[in-house]
């Protein structure tokens, strides 16, 4: 053997092994329907709960007014599945509200878009 002391590990995967620590291995969130644009808001700040990782506070306090679930990655610096998770834990315990985009297929009726049209047209 040499006298050298050999890392099983790498200063850089850190940040890879505390995501998936903090979510427990899970990597999915699909119940939610969470995605990019949807919309979140924490319903109280970190400082009124207790015992979460500190990632779950991280999320609490940046989501104090409504915030997209792309901006909440980009500003706790996770990966966004692991932000899926990390929201839908929040979600669960009634702590973050969300607010997903009307969906494409959702068009309005033709009788609305008529009745502003023609509203409109009255101006």
């Amino acid at each position: 053997m040499s006298g050298r002391h050999e890392s099983w590990f790498e200063e850089e995967a850190g940040p890879l092994v505390r995501s998936y620590a903090v979510t427990g291995g899970r990597t999915r969130s699909d119940t939610l329907g969470l995605d990019l644009i949807t919309l979140v808001v924490a319903m109280r700040s970190s400082h009124e709960v207790a015992g979460f990782e500190p990632e779950y506070g991280r999320i609490l306090n940046l989501c104090q007014r409504p915030t997209s679930v792309a901006e909440v990655a980009a500003r706790i610096d996770l990966p966004l599945p692991v932000v899926k998770v990390l929201l839908s834990d929040l979600i669960e315990q009634n702590l973050v509200l969300f607010r997903t985009a009307t969906p494409v297929t959702d068009t309005p009726n033709k009788h609305v878009l008529q009745a502003v049209l023609d509203g409109i047209r009255k101006l």
